[in-house]
């Protein structure tokens, strides 16, 4: 396998228990190749399953039927039905999640939610702690915050802190929902260096971006959920 990423024939359905039962086919048969140095931009409109697909690929969700081929180091794991310390360690070292909320433990400080990723992968810590200052430096989020829990944070500020923690790593692959969703101009467009830094890195990307000048900056593939269950 060459590509980072390979769906195939993906379906996915949710049954709404609350409501007597009724089923959603949210994705249908959908197929999709991501190779290092893509950013594959899903530009579906809201509610068509952007989101649900890239959670599919990062092993939150099971599909009911179909494939999803990750390049994890020297192998290839297939997300959908791998055992649940493998869809871990894939998580832990190959692929890296930006979601439209920073969801945290409170009371613990921002600078530590950003390291996080990089302790985990047993990065020494005075070399974590400099990695992720030197990424909230860059993210413009004040010193003054590092230790403050990013709970009290405003909107924009976690969203940045959120950004932080999910490129520190250096991941090879990129899952980005909505990464500059509530950020000013000056955010957005350090976050947009960010990810295209990455991608000139060769990092594989996936992303849904509802600013289309995003879209632009970033995107060397625009595709949609339809086009992609016809391929």
């Amino acid at each position: 396998m060459t590509d980072a990423i390979a769906v195939f024939d993906l379906d996915k359905t949710f049954t709404l228990h609350t409501q007597g039962g009724i089923r959603l086919r949210v994705l249908r048969g959908v197929n999709l190749t991501v190779r290092w140095g893509d950013c594959v931009v899903l530009a579906d409109p809201s509610g068509s399953g952007k989101s649900t697909l890239l959670r599919a690929i990062y092993g939150n969700y099971v599909p009911q039927a179909g494939h999803i081929h990750v390049r994890h180091g020297d192998a290839v794991v297939d997300m959908v039905g791998a055992a649940p310390r493998t869809v871990l360690d894939v998580r832990r070292r190959t692929v890296g999640y930006v979601s439209q909320f920073l969801r945290v433990v409170p009371r613990v400080p921002a600078l530590e939610i950003v390291i996080e990723p990089l302790r985990a992968l047993g990065v020494p810590r005075l070399e974590a702690l400099e990695r992720g200052r030197a990424i909230l430096e860059r993210l413009q989020i004040p010193e003054r915050l590092w230790t403050l829990s990013s709970v009290t944070f405003s909107g924009g500020e976690q969203q940045r802190v959120n950004v932080a923690r999910g490129l520190v790593v250096g991941y090879p692959i990129l899952l980005l929902d909505e990464p500059t969703a509530s950020l000013d101009a000056a955010s957005r467009g350090v976050v947009v260096d960010l990810i295209a830094e990455a991608r000139g890195r060769g990092t594989a990307i996936v992303g849904t971006f509802h600013d289309a000048d995003v879209r632009t900056a970033l995107a060397t593939r625009v595709v949609t959920l339809h086009e992609a269950s016809a391929a």
